[in-house]
């Protein structure tokens, strides 16, 4: 691991720290340096492993790491960009003798000139050492989006239409890639991430802390268009009555996303759709699904059964069950087969619509398609966490330091990636996983895309501010990520907004994977602090006017973000500060808008203008900038004010459950969004460019 800035190793706990990967302390901005506790380097070190708890463990764990790195021949993962040799195999001694076993199979005596692919290299040395070690190949770079394109950023469960079961779904994704393909030239559509949730009472409905980030969820389903559904037994009258009115309690009366309700009517009619016997060419295809997805499958639909039995909280299992590989889970996987392949058949349905929805959007023309969501971990009782807990950090939960917008920090309650236990594994559990999200893709974001550089761990149980940084192998991430992303010919937009640490955006830039920027961030930090030119954005980017966790871009025009705050009792200062700050903010915007002769109000002036000419003046200088990729928020067309998500709230406001909506608040249907004239407006000044 490379040394960490700022982590001078001048005792015996901070050079052990540092041969981890473990930071000592960090900084927040370049002329400030906080030193980490040593009750987090030593809760971190312990998470890997690492017995630091006294000085003579510290002095016993470091002379031992020290002896094996100096007796090891290479470390467990090697990376070659294109033809490029690794340097530790440049370093090898003379005489060293090499054999590659290839991804496809086949023998080397070198490592020269491999295709693409995670090979497995041994290398034995004249003095008889011998080392076996994975060596990823990945192309030098991804190649550039297909001519600059813009497109809509949605999160499908507010997108309700009138064949939706109270929520967003995926034949409603699939008919809004088709429509914004076709009718609106868009050239792709961002969700959510539709990873699995952890099933609860009520269900956590964010879609950032879900139980596998490598199966979608069943709730997604568009239960008509199984093939099945018509042949299926059971009072189907009486679901769909119930599904149409929990839609119409959505559209007609004001209530929130009830996810829970939605899936309930679901699971009716799923459990009677299994019932419907295979035609031998969809028995053959979930055959193919089933021998495809393998283990991995099978311990998620497995999980899926248990948690059924003894709840979502797998810690809490009786003890022999915590394992997916002891002879309990065996038996018990035995038993609860039926329940088993009820989950593996509702992951292959999920996944089949998952691949109409891209279908629907390279028919409709569009160059790149779907974008999906990754989020940055998962839930430490849900599936994944579960199955793969050996490469997962105990006692350990991801999370951010304290800064400029949390002096509290952050602690996201997810379990972090062992980053030894990947290398050890030349990552397969993040190459599987990548593939899978690959597979119906046309590109992926990646949510805090710092996390393949270093990830801010907490202990848990200590508030955020007793944790530190662990650094990962980014060179392996980032090839692993290339490899992927190129194989299935995706882009890759990694979200990298806050505080980022200096030489992160560069190496992302160099491997072709594009950043993210919102318009009200985007200022001169380095000096004067005023609103950045669109001149000077950069090109790699998708750059859009607000995101999912940011206030619409009509909320913040109208300072209606800062009273919402206010009646949450979530301001820190007195309400007329921070309404003079964020009109003051705005209006700087406006002034550069004016300025530039993108803002065409009534008159011409800047107080004449209305919000709709605002919000179109906000995407025609997106348009100005040289970004790759302009991502309209589906919300900000018909003029919605609430955001989809407050960060720092939990239930003093509806996060994750809130329908697409006007200007007054009224939900606004797909058919809606279809036949409205100030969406179509908005757009036109985005196909215009």
């Amino acid at each position: 691991m490379p040394p960490l800035p700022g982590d001078p190793p001048d005792t015996p706990l901070a050079r052990l720290a540092e041969l981890h990967g473990v930071a000592t302390s960090y900084r927040p901005a370049p002329d400030r340096t906080v030193a980490a506790s040593d009750g987090a380097v030593v809760a971190a070190l312990a998470a890997l492993d690492v017995d630091a708890s006294t000085p003579e463990a510290v002095a016993g764990a470091l002379a031992a790491r020290e002896r094996h790195l100096g007796e090891r021949l290479l470390p467990p993962t090697l990376v070659s960009w294109g033809e490029t040799t690794p340097a530790a195999l440049a370093a090898l001694p003379d005489g060293t003798m090499l054999r590659v076993e290839t991804e496809q199979g086949e023998l080397r005596s070198n490592a020269e000139k491999l295709p693409p692919g995670v090979h497995t290299l041994r290398a034995t040395a004249p003095d008889g050492r011998t080392a076996d070690v994975h060596l990823v190949v990945a192309p030098p770079r991804l190649p550039a989006p297909p001519g600059r394109t813009y497109g809509l950023l949605v999160q499908l469960y507010s997108l309700l239409s009138r064949r939706s079961w109270g929520m967003g779904d995926l034949g409603d994704l699939a008919e809004l890639t088709a429509w914004a393909g076709r009718a609106l030239g868009a050239g792709f559509v961002q969700v959510n991430p539709l990873h699995a949730a952890v099933p609860g009472t009520p269900t956590d409905p964010s879609p950032y802390r879900p139980s596998s980030r490598r199966y979608p969820d069943p709730v997604h389903l568009r239960i008509e268009d199984i093939p099945e559904f018509p042949y299926a037994d059971g009072d189907f009258r009486a679901v769909l009555d119930r599904a149409a009115r929990l839609r119409e309690s959505v559209l007609s009366k004001g209530e929130l996303i009830d996810r829970d309700a939605v899936w309930e009517l679901k699971r009716q009619a799923l459990e009677a759709v299994r019932q419907v016997p295979l035609g031998p060419g969809r028995r053959a295809a979930y055959c193919d699904f089933l021998a495809e997805e393998g283990q991995a499958l099978e311990d998620h639909a497995t999980w899926c059964a248990l948690a059924e039995v003894y709840g979502p909280e797998w810690p809490r299992w009786p003890q022999g069950l915590r394992d997916p590989r002891s002879a309990e889970t065996a038996r018990a996987r035995a038993e609860l087969m039926d329940r088993v392949d009820f989950h593996t058949r509702l992951a292959w349905l999920t996944d089949a619509q998952l691949a109409t929805a891209q279908r629907s959007a390279r028919d409709a023309g569009m160059p790149v398609g779907l974008v999906h969501d990754l989020a940055v971990g998962v839930h430490p009782g849900g599936a994944d966490a579960w199955a793969q807990q050996e490469y997962f950090a105990a006692g350990m939960s991801v999370g951010a330091p304290p800064d400029a917008f949390n002096s509290r920090g952050q602690d996201w309650g997810l379990p972090p990636w062992r980053p030894d236990r990947l290398a050890a594994s030349g990552y397969a559990p993040y190459r599987r996983l990548l593939r899978a999200l690959f597979r119906h893709a046309g590109a992926l974001r990646i949510d805090h895309v710092m996390g393949l550089f270093r990830l801010w761990w907490v202990p848990q149980g200590q508030a955020p501010t007793e944790g530190t940084y662990v650094r990962y192998d980014a060179d392996a991430m980032l090839a692993i990520l290339v490899l992927e992303a190129s194989r299935a010919g995706a882009l890759v937009i990694g979200e990298d907004l806050g505080t980022v640490e200096p030489g992160v955006r560069e190496a992302l830039d160099e491997r072709g994977v594009l950043g993210t920027s919102v318009l009200w961030f985007e200022r001169d930090w380095d000096g004067d602090g005023r609103p950045l030119p669109p001149a000077r954005w950069r090109a790699n980017c998708l750059a859009t006017a607000t995101t999912h966790d940011l206030p619409p871009t009509a909320s913040r025009l109208t300072g209606d973000h800062v009273e919402l705050r206010d009646r949450l009792g979530l301001l820190t200062r007195p309400l007329a500060a921070e309404r003079a700050e964020a009109a003051a903010d705005t209006g700087e915007w406006l002034a550069l808008l004016s300025r530039l002769g993108l803002l065409k109000g009534a008159g011409g002036g800047i107080s004449a203008a209305s919000e709709e000419a605002e919000i179109a003046a906000v995407h025609r200088f997106l348009l100005r900038t040289p970004a790759r990729m302009i991502g309209l928020w589906l919300p900000d067309a018909i003029g919605d004010r609430r955001p989809q998500n407050l960060p720092g709230t939990w239930d003093q406001y509806p996060n994750w459950r809130l329908p697409i909506a006007d200007a007054t608040g009224r939900p606004v249907t797909l058919e809606d969004l279809a036949a409205s004239s100030r969406l179509h407006e908005l757009v036109d000044v985005l196909r215009g460019a």
